[in-house]
């Protein structure tokens, strides 16, 4: 079904088509409708399947013309809030509607004029918006509608009393609609005040991987990992690389070491300024950097064409998290690989996120690095495929490796 059978404005469409979307995703086909009622939404998807375009066309179709502030969307993070912004504002180029991202760790000029010249859409992380709430620049009187998007991150992230005390100063007549890649129980609590009778979408198992990424294990020495990190780079045919940390000191001490080894590397965590992330991102988007290391910050954050591979440098404390890493790439459709090194302590780790994903985690090693036993399951060794990729599911060395290098 084409966008054009879902009841979407004209100039809508044409930003759609302006943005390079073909066919809606099954997300999509579901939200949009959904939410061009009018009706509450809770919607889940696994992440990288279009959430933001099932929001943001039928909202820019509901808005018309330029008017009041009448929309909020809420991100977690400022990576998100700015992307999110961004696919606002490209959507609704045929259109008079005005879009403002509000995050912090930039000054309050920018965003303030933009508030003065009249905006339909924010697009805030919790805590800058607290601020203009506080002092007045911002009210909230006029929200129509009001979108809580990767609410569960937002729980995560400990911003439950921002949000309700957000929530409670928009007008109680709104449709309200909640978008997260995972649903956990926590959600409820927060649903139950914010939400009436809403509508449900779930796209796939919440808990899943996406289908279009093929992930791995291998086990390894703790003194080895960084070893098999650069081995491994040595050894896969890579577009770009995301090498996920559980520490901002730990990303630092990575990116110091894969600089001394000559990559070209971008790193991202809370600890880097504002403007030191714009440009982290922008450099990777742009492959001036082939690889970004970062904290879980990412894990959500960063929505990157081309991204080939995720390296798991470090377990994720959380099962979930497993899913919103390894979904940065594969996105779109697209195909990515997905490693995790894994020391013998992380044995229950793994154990964790294998139960919440549903599925074992087939177990991978390179030759030159002893296998390290966490789990009573054999390993089998990788086998080269000439840099072939089989289907998903075919087993042995699916991973595109084909004894090349990457990009330099």
């Amino acid at each position: 079904m084409p966008f054009k059978a879902l009841n979407l404005s004209d100039p809508v469409l044409r930003g759609v088509q302006a943005a390079g979307y073909t066919d809606p995703t099954p997300i999509q086909l579901r939200a949009i409708p959904a939410v061009l009622t009018g009706r509450d939404l809770i919607a889940s998807a696994q992440t990288g399947t279009g959430k933001t375009a099932a929001f943001a066309l039928p909202i820019l179709t509901r808005l018309g013309a330029h008017g009041r502030a009448r929309v909020l969307v809420l991100e977690p993070t400022r990576e998100l809030a700015a992307q999110v912004e961004t696919a606002f504002r490209d959507f609704a180029r045929f259109t008079d509607l005005r879009t403002v991202a509000i995050f912090g760790g930039v000054g309050y000029g920018v965003q303030r004029t933009e508030l003065r010249r009249g905006v339909d859409i924010m697009v805030a992380t919790p805590g800058r918006l607290m601020d203009y709430l506080k002092e007045g620049t911002i009210n909230l009187r006029d929200i129509t509608i009001l979108v809580l998007d990767e609410v569960d991150r937002m729980l995560d992230m400990g911003f439950l009393p921002a949000v309700k005390d957000i929530i409670a100063r928009c007008p109680r007549e709104r449709q309200t609609l909640f978008f997260s890649a995972t649903v956990p129980p926590e959600i409820a609590a927060v649903a139950s005040f914010a939400l009436r009778d809403p509508t449900k979408v779930e796209i796939g198992v919440s808990r899943s991987v996406t289908q279009s990424v093929t992930h791995a294990l291998y086990p390894v020495a703790h003194d080895q990992k960084f070893e098999l990190l650069l081995a491994l780079l040595a050894k896969i045919d890579f577009d770009s690389v995301l090498v996920f940390s559980r520490t901002k000191h730990g990303a630092d001490k990575i990116a110091r070491k894969l600089k001394t080894a000559n990559h070209s590397v971008a790193v991202l965590h809370a600890n880097r300024s504002q403007n030191q992330r714009i440009e982290a991102l922008a450099g990777f988007k742009s492959g001036k950097y082939e690889v970004m290391v970062a904290t879980d910050i990412a894990a959500r954050g960063i929505d990157v064409a081309g991204v080939s591979h995720v390296i798991n440098y470090d377990v994720p404390e959380k099962p979930e998290d497993y899913v919103h890493r390894i979904g940065r790439t594969g996105r779109a459709q697209a195909v990515g690989d997905a490693f995790t090194l894994v020391t013998p302590e992380n044995a229950g780790d793994i154990r964790d996120i294998q139960r919440f994903i549903g599925q074992k985690i087939p177990e991978l090693r390179l030759e030159g690095f002893p296998y390290q036993p966490f789990t009573a399951r054999p390993v089998q060794p990788e086998q080269s495929r000439g840099g072939q990729r089989p289907r998903q599911g075919q087993g042995g060395g699916w991973n595109r490796f084909g004894g090349g290098r990457g990009r330099r």
